[in-house]
């Protein structure tokens, strides 16, 4: 009985109380707002329906899994539009209905697959197309504008206000690709696993439509493997690894006397503190190459970087290192496992990372060759203590 329980019923990602609160009442504001709105627009004298049935599915995917490759916006509105012309156009050219609905359908998947906006409930939408009765065939290809288009423009609008304001990012954002050397070599966490291209080769062989973005899956993968690697680990913490006695500059030192102190201590990474110690940005060689403009030998802001600051906002530039600094910056504490530091490294794709207390202030800093070091050293003493009982034994 269990067996077959477990056939029946599909196992499910663990969700919160509070998750399932907000996907439940986020679909309860969307359907309640598009029919008013629909209300509103069409006047209570017109006979055109103000909330069509296909909704209800898309407010499921919206607000339940919005992250989801099947609700991003061109999905609904591509695919309710590309199921509504279909639909009504074979409608009008098949008179036996069952005949008409089933080619509606069919043909609606094929063209949504094709133009990318595959969404389940525009599967829907062709169907009311067809068997919608006589207040929706009288509409003709009005059918699409209203209330196909209109429906789903309301509930996208509201999807997109709702989720986001409920910590939900939408529309789902693609994941920026991580800056490279301009080299043949992968990424560092693509070296101790799979390649993107091994996942892209599994997809193609899998040959199935997947409920989940490409991206997300190999972040889920990596993060698995990576995890993986984590449990099989030592736990060293990054307090005993960490360098102690800092270099830094404050945000409004001179570009100047940090690259001095950089070149003076043979370092590539200086922390921004303020004046309480606390850790507001970083400041790196990278940012130097990338935001620095160089005049006899000396770095100052140049024209584009001065440009960039004054869109975004900030004070006037002059040539301190809040001009170029990196910030906000991931910091970590002194009890994060070495482990957990090597996943934000291979994750993030940096190189240092500045060690904070419980105040955020600043107490050290490690780099990837501190790591490194530690986990060699800790992996030699590991060995040395399993030697050390195979000889007593």
């Amino acid at each position: 009985m269990k067996n077959l329980l477990r056939f029946v019923v599909p196992e499910a990602t663990p969700l919160s109380y509070k998750e399932r609160l907000r996907a439940a009442a986020g679909a309860w504001i969307g359907i309640l707002v598009t029919g008013l709105v629909g209300y509103i627009a069409i006047g209570a004298g017109l006979a055109l329906p103000a909330l069509i049935a296909p909704m209800g599915a898309s407010a499921v995917l919206l607000f339940a899994v919005p992250s989801s490759p099947l609700a991003q916006p061109w999905s609904i509105l591509g695919g309710n539009t590309v199921a509504a012309v279909i639909g009504v156009t074979i409608g009008l050219l098949v008179p036996q209905p069952f005949l008409a609905a089933a080619l509606a359908i069919a043909v609606s998947i094929g063209a949504m697959i094709t133009l990318r906006c595959l969404h389940p409930p525009s599967g829907a939408v062709a169907l009311t197309a067809v068997l919608g009765g006589p207040a929706i065939h009288d509409l003709g290809y009005g059918f699409i504008v209203w209330p196909v288009l209109g429906n789903s423009v309301a509930l996208l609008a509201l999807a997109v206000v709702y989720n986001n304001f409920t910590g939900r990012p939408y529309p789902h954002a693609i994941r920026p690709q991580a800056a490279g050397h301009g080299t043949k070599d992968p990424a560092p966490v693509e070296r101790i696993g799979f390649s993107s291209s091994d996942l892209d080769d599994v997809l193609k062989e899998f040959d199935q439509v997947l409920d989940i973005d490409r991206d997300d899956l190999e972040t889920i993968l990596r993060r698995t493997e990576l995890r993986s690697y984590r449990r099989r680990a030592t736990h060293l913490d990054c307090a005993n690894i960490m360098s102690r006695d800092v270099i830094g500059v404050a945000p409004d030192d001179s570009l100047k006397n940090a690259y001095s102190l950089m070149r003076n201590h043979h370092i590539k990474a200086l922390p921004v503190t303020n004046d309480v110690a606390e850790v507001v940005g970083i400041v790196t060689q990278t940012d130097f190459l990338d935001k620095a403009t160089w005049t006899h030998g000396h770095p100052r802001i140049g024209f584009l970087q001065r440009l960039r600051l004054i869109a975004t906002g900030k004070q006037a530039p002059n040539d301190t290192v809040k001009d170029i600094m990196t910030s906000p910056v991931q910091t970590i504490l002194p009890t994060t496992a070495i482990e957990d530091a090597i996943i934000i490294f291979a994750e993030q794709g940096l190189h240092y990372l500045p060690v904070v207390d419980a105040n955020q202030k600043l107490t050290g800093i490690i780099s990837q060759s501190d790591v490194l070091v530690g986990m060699l050293a800790d992996k030699a003493a590991s060995n040395s203590d399993s030697d050390a009982s195979d000889a007593i034994r």
